[in-house]
Order: structure tokens, then C-alpha cells, then sequence
């Protein structure tokens, strides 16, 4: 059976129907996003795009809050970060992959978001995912994503962002049994034997971004705070960010009067002030 790539391509974060304030926050936090798209499947969104990966801010506009034709995002997932999303070349190959290991969802879909370029060009960025069985993925969802028009994501334009983001190098799982979280990793794309551990913390590299697997003791040592809704099952709670500059993070944090803790080679911004996701910058 070929195995999968093992490639982040973007991070989720859940707003519901708060896009307004959520693009205000990360605004505010030096992030530079991209203007409101609208999923042909229903559901809104900023991006913050940075050298091979995004942060997406996923929710539904506030008219649809009441209105039950209107999706309410995809899956209906938890407020905060709640969407592992991973690359392919093929979701049809993946889907059939996905279906030999037992984990495949529903078949391929394809969707459409029109965006508006830097030039003023109006073109529609155009996506085919392959779900992961929700069964598989306790508090959110994860699932592959090809994109058959990656210059309508990736614009050199987009990618730069005043408090120096370059990538997004870290997504961090809690779990009250973090070894038992890999599970679906490694049925995915490799043995255990590939997955690094140091004591009770698991990762995986995942082109830039490292996966990780820790315990809700370790979440609140090195991010203040869990999420607030954390029972024990993992839980998709971190996100870890590459820099240029701490001292330009530090910068748009205080411009933006947000709360952060700063131990001088990472900044770190709480669940309770960034939408249920911890954040942290390092150079």
C-alpha cells in the first residue's frame, strides 16, 4: 500500500460566527489576512498564509447564526482549534488509501472560494478533500486536502505579515494518554518505531510543522492554560509559529493591547486570549 504524504497543510481554528472579532484579534496580533472568502459549501473565512502552510480562520457569517439552511462551518467542530488538515496530490489516491486502513470518510469532495488576487483579478481557488472518519478524531476534524489552484492561496503578497510569521512549525494535541493519540498518525503513515518520543511527548514531523502529543500537565507548563472545554480525549489546543523577530511580535502585541507571557526566546499567548488556541512565537 503507497504511503500518504506526511505534510500539514493548514491549522483550524473554529470561530462559529464570531469572524468579526476573530480577524480583529489576530489583526491585532500582527497578522496580516486575507480578505473574507466565501466556501461554496457554505461556510466563511481568513487566512493568514505563510512560506508552505496557512492558519485559517473558519466560521459562517452571523445573518446565517439562525437560519438552519446554512451550514454552520463544515462539521459542526468545538470553538477553537479544531481542524488538522493535511496535504495531497491525489485525494482520490488518498481516499482509497484512507479506505484500506479503515479511516476513510466520505469520498472526495470538491469546492470552490472565489478570491480576488493582489493584481484585482477575481479567481476561484479551487479545492477536492478527503475526510478522515470523524469516529477517528475526538473534538474536531482532520482531512486532506489538494489544492488544483495553489496560486489562488499561496500569493508572495499574502505571506508577509508585520509581526514576521514565516511559518506554522507546531501543532500541539493534549490527551490525558498522549501515546494513544498517535494511534491515528501512525495507522496513517508510519510504524510507532517513526515517531519520536522524548518521556511522555510524542511527535512527528510533518514537513515544517512538528506534531505533537503531550499530557494536559505539559499543555498548562508550557501554554499557562488548557482549553477550556479539555475532558481528558484529545484535544487540538496549540499552535506554535517561526518568526523573524520576537521583538517585532512583541511590537504588534502591545500595539494590540493583547495579554502575552514572554520568557525572552517565546512568546506565548493564552487559550483565554486567543479563541480557545494557545499561540507561541519563537525565532
Amino acid at each position: 500500500m503507497p504511503q500518504l504524504l506526511c505534510v500539514v497543510d493548514h491549522a483550524v481554528i473554529n470561530v462559529d460566527d464570531h469572524l468579526d472579532d476573530a480577524q480583529a484579534l489576530f489583526q491585532r496580533m500582527g497578522f496580516q489576512l486575507t480578505e473574507r472568502g466565501h466556501h461554496s459549501m457554505g461556510s466563511s473565512n481568513h487566512l493568514a498564509i505563510f512560506g508552505e502552510n496557512y492558519l485559517e480562520l473558519l466560521g459562517y457569517e452571523p445573518d446565517g447564526a439562525d437560519n438552519p439552511d446554512v451550514p454552520k462551518g463544515l462539521w459542526q467542530p468545538p470553538s477553537g482549534l479544531a481542524g488538522l488538515v493535511w496535504k495531497t496530490d491525489d485525494a482520490e489516491a488518498t481516499y482509497q488509501h484512507l479506505q484500506a486502513c479503515q479511516l476513510a470518510g466520505e469520498p472526495p469532495t470538491a469546492f470552490f472560494r472565489p478570491v480576488t488576487l493582489p493584481d484585482g483579478s477575481i479567481k476561484d481557488a479551487r479545492f477536492c478533500i478527503t475526510r478522515i472518519d470523524a469516529r477517528h478524531v475526538p473534538n474536531g476534524f482532520s482531512f486532506f486536502c489538494q489544492h488544483l489552484t495553489p496560486e489562488a492561496v499561496w500569493q508572495p503578497a499574502w505571506q508577509q505579515h508585520p509581526n514576521g510569521t514565516l511559518a506554522l512549525s507546531e501543532f500541539v494535541i493534549v490527551a490525558d494518554d498522549p501515546h494513544s493519540a498517535t494511534r491515528l498518525c501512525t495507522r496513517m503513515f508510519a510504524p510507532d518505531s517513526e515517531m519520536s518520543r522524548a518521556g511522555e511527548t510524542f511527535y512527528l514531523q510533518a514537513g515544517p510543522t512538528r506534531l505533537r502529543f503531550i499530557s494536559p500537565q505539559q499543555a498548562e507548563s508550557e501554554f499557562i492554560a488548557l482549553p477550556d472545554d479539555y475532558h481528558g480525549q484529545p484535544r487540538m489546543s496549540a499552535l506554535g509559529f517561526t518568526v523573524s523577530s520576537l521583538t517585532q511580535v512583541r511590537t504588534c502585541l502591545r500595539n494590540g493591547e493583547i495579554c502575552f507571557s514572554d520568557t525572552g526566546n517565546a512568546i506565548v499567548i493564552s487559550p483565554r486570549h486567543a479563541l480557545n488556541v494557545a499561540l507561541r512565537f519563537r525565532e
